[in-house]
């Protein structure tokens, strides 16, 4: 058997005398790798990719503090729809600045973009009313407790990844939209008039749904640009929390520093602890030219 063992070669293509899952008794040992396709993090680069979650944290306590100044009435509805809409139009001069290189972009395209912005305004403008009343038999309890789970499901199924050239809206992504307009839905609805609703509802939809195309367009950027753009984000809803609840704006601060600076350090030192053992008894993978 021994003279037969060493006339066997690992291929498939070739009808030899052993089973197909026949291993050489000498080259068994031989054959294992350890942590075969493993690339070692370092610290900086996951701090910069970290970014993404700092900045949709930074963007749900923004829409918290603008909705409690709403309900407090501290804020002026029609203060919060035109800085909406400046913002809109400031963040789509942004995206035609950062694709301008990209040839999908077209007359076709903006039209389009600019068909359902208008669709999506006039929409809101109608529903506003029956939002305002949408939770009307509902206890305010529910109302917070249900809110913070579906910002928690938002947080968690985001899309944090950055621009590919072809890029398809993956599902947990949808999901995440879906549960970040439906908590904006239900906190508007606590709202005192019909103004404030629509207002708030924009906001949340720009926010929410179209932040996250321009975050991916600003992933691309260089790196002092993401540095600057998140650390304006988070000293801009810091700040709009602080007059609120210290104890809270605290705790943004602790979860933004935990997410952006401690979560990196603590996998680059996990890696130490990463074995993974591969051998002869792994699927095979053809080797194509």
């Amino acid at each position: 058997m021994s003279s037969e063992a060493d006339e066997w070669n690992k291929v498939l293509w070739e009808r030899q005398p052993f089973p197909d899952n026949y291993i050489h008794p000498h080259s068994f040992l031989s054959s294992l790798r350890r942590n075969p396709n493993f690339k070692p993090y370092t610290y900086w680069p996951l701090v910069l990719l970290c970014c993404a979650i700092t900045q949709h944290l930074a963007t749900i306590f923004t829409f918290l503090a603008v909705f409690v100044r709403l309900k407090e009435r501290w804020l002026d509805a029609r203060v919060l729809l035109w800085v909406s809409i400046v913002s809109f139009f400031g963040g789509y001069a942004m995206y035609e600045i950062l694709s301008y290189s990209n040839p999908v972009r077209d007359a076709f395209t903006r039209s389009n973009t600019i068909k359902s912005s208008l669709l999506v305004f006039l929409a809101l403008m109608g529903l506003s009313p029956v939002l305002r009343t949408l939770t009307a038999a509902t206890s305010s309890d529910s109302i917070w407790a249900l809110s913070a789970c579906l910002f928690f499901l938002n947080a968690l199924l985001a899309d944090y990844s950055s621009m590919k050239p072809v890029r398809q809206e993956r599902l947990t992504s949808v999901l995440s939209m879906n549960a970040a307009i439906s908590s904006s839905v239900v906190l508007a609805s606590r709202l005192p008039d019909d103004l404030a609703v629509f207002a708030l509802v924009l906001f949340a939809v720009q926010l929410f749904a179209l932040f996250p195309i321009l975050r991916h367009q600003l992933q691309v950027t260089p790196q002092v640009a993401q540095i600057l753009f998140t650390l304006t984000l988070c000293v801009l809803s810091f700040a709009l929390t602080l007059p609120l609840s210290v104890s809270v704006a605290y705790i943004y601060a602790g979860i933004s520093i935990t997410v952006t600076f401690v979560a990196p350090g603590v996998l680059v030192w996990a890696q130490k602890y990463k074995n993974e053992i591969r051998g002869p008894w792994d699927v095979a993978v053809p080797r194509l030219n």
